[in-house]
């Protein structure tokens, strides 16, 4: 079984989480940062992840782009979806705007994976942000390995 994982990350949270849920799949998996390169080939593929974090609300526009593009191809594959995602309360949600309906409905996982903030990796204007709004002073991680996890399990049980 070949996998699939594409996603966009801005400080590294949503690749981060793409490889620990490669690592719980097992078979031949492929990561690709869509800020990066832009996969070809999608029927080389059995499965395929989409993901990416979401900033101010919204998910990367390149992970957007990719859904619109690829919006056919991705419904006769395996689908998995994920967002990392730091407030909890508005996940769902941000989960649901993420991605085409379409794409919500055939997907066989669909996952929220917590989040990370990492000041260290922010421009000076974020950082100032993060801080004063977000009352924030130090970086945080909540990635959720559990969450991951169930998402791998439901993926390769479907």
């Amino acid at each position: 079984m070949k996998t699939l994982i594409v996603f966009a990350t801005k400080h590294g949270c949503a690749e981060k989480c793409a490889a620990r849920l490669g690592g719980h799949l097992g078979g031949d998996v492929t990561a690709v940062d869509l800020r990066e390169s832009d996969p070809i080939g999608l029927e080389d593929y059995d499965t395929v992840v989409v993901g990416g974090s979401i900033y101010a609300g919204k998910i990367q526009r390149q992970v957007k782009a990719f859904c619109e593009k690829n919006l056919e191809a991705l419904k006769a594959r395996r689908l998995g979806l994920f967002i990392c995602c730091m407030e909890e309360a508005k996940a769902q949600e941000e989960f649901a705007a993420a991605f085409p309906e379409e794409l919500i409905q055939s997907a066989a996982a669909k996952g929220i994976f917590g989040g990370e903030i990492t000041l260290e990796k922010m421009g000076a204007i974020e950082r100032f942000i993060i801080k004063k709004v977000g009352k924030m002073s130090q970086s945080v991680s909540k990635i959720d390995d559990e969450a991951i996890l169930r998402f791998a399990r439901e993926l390769n049980a479907s």
